[in-house]
């Protein structure tokens, strides 16, 4: 089988079966596994992480989608040479990935016949009907069975050492920068597993822009800065040409010297295996007296000097 990944999430997922032989295209976020990366490379981005400030980058998001437009290009030609069986997209999101649509009408343009799937994660649970998913479209059920069976015993861990906690800090998970974000998806379950209380962000709903007012009002005890697509690097050096929301240093969080970087593209935007690695570093952020604290691989404390609103 000649499988394209037009998603980071599937391109882990897909290596993760041990189908990286298999893999004969791949985007241009996808960054791991190392057997991965190396593959051609069939999307761009019009948007440049590295040299728009978090502002900038959400007013050309919205400039392009307004408009109907795409952030992203599809190379077309070198996709039909590549002459895919199985191509893995999504619908969920225009900002994560090319448009399905933009996908679907590629493919009609083949001459053999292609399977194009869109894969449709909400929560943890649709992630783990994914890898289930991918693993049947592939002839490797028994493998995704197995990879499905050990991430759900992880969980099982960590839910059984926080299911009777005195205390669940108020943990705000920040999917964006400037204009702030409350988390959506996924990434509220991350939290309530981890231990924390994730009343603020709404699980298996679209992520939104909060304010001042909201933030203020939860309080937050903890603060985990996750803007979708960022590393840790990313974070820091974004930070301080961000206005923050009004009020930033008097919350809890920033008082405390809780407010935390971690690799958001890793371990809380992609929906693939290692939101389960998210879900135990945030219980070493939030339970560091449980699960011990985490490392500088897993998660940073953000210098006060970095943040302004």
């Amino acid at each position: 089988m000649r499988i394209v990944s037009l998603l980071p999430s599937t391109t882990e997922i897909v290596c993760a079966l041990g189908l990286d032989a298999e893999l004969v295209g791949i985007t241009h976020e996808c960054d791991y596994p190392a057997a991965a990366v190396d593959k051609p490379r069939l999307t761009a981005s019009r948007i440049s992480h590295e040299t728009m400030t978090s502002k900038e980058i959400d007013h050309a998001v919205r400039s392009q989608l307004d408009g109907h437009g795409s952030i992203y290009d599809l190379d077309e030609a070198r996709l039909r040479a590549l002459n895919p069986d199985l191509i893995l997209t999504q619908e969920l999101c225009e900002v994560c990935a090319v448009s399905y649509k933009t996908v679907e009408r590629a493919a009609r343009m083949f001459e053999a016949d292609v399977k194009v799937v869109s894969l449709e994660p909400n929560t943890i649970e649709d992630i783990f009907e994914n890898i289930s998913m991918v693993g049947e479209l592939t002839a490797r059920s028994s493998e995704a069975d197995q990879l499905v069976s050990s991430l759900t015993a992880r969980l099982d861990r960590i839910k059984a050492k926080t299911a009777d906690l005195d205390h669940r800090p108020r943990a705000l998970m920040l999917e964006w920068l400037e204009p702030p974000f409350a988390p959506g998806h996924w990434v509220p379950e991350q939290v309530a597993i981890a231990g924390g209380d994730a009343a603020f962000g709404k699980a298996g709903e679209r992520s939104v822009t909060t304010n001042a007012e909201e933030i203020r009002a939860y309080a937050p005890e903890v603060i985990v800065l996750i803007p979708c697509g960022y590393y840790k690097e990313d974070i820091l050096r974004q930070l301080p040409g961000a206005k923050l929301p009004a009020g930033w240093n008097d919350l809890p969080a920033v008082k405390d010297n809780a407010v935390w970087a971690t690799d958001a593209t890793s371990y809380f935007s992609r929906p693939g295996p290692r939101v389960v690695d998210g879900v135990e570093i945030l219980a070493r952020i939030l339970h560091p007296e449980i699960f011990g604290a985490p490392d500088d691989s897993q998660a940073v404390r953000v210098p006060a000097h970095l943040m302004k609103s």
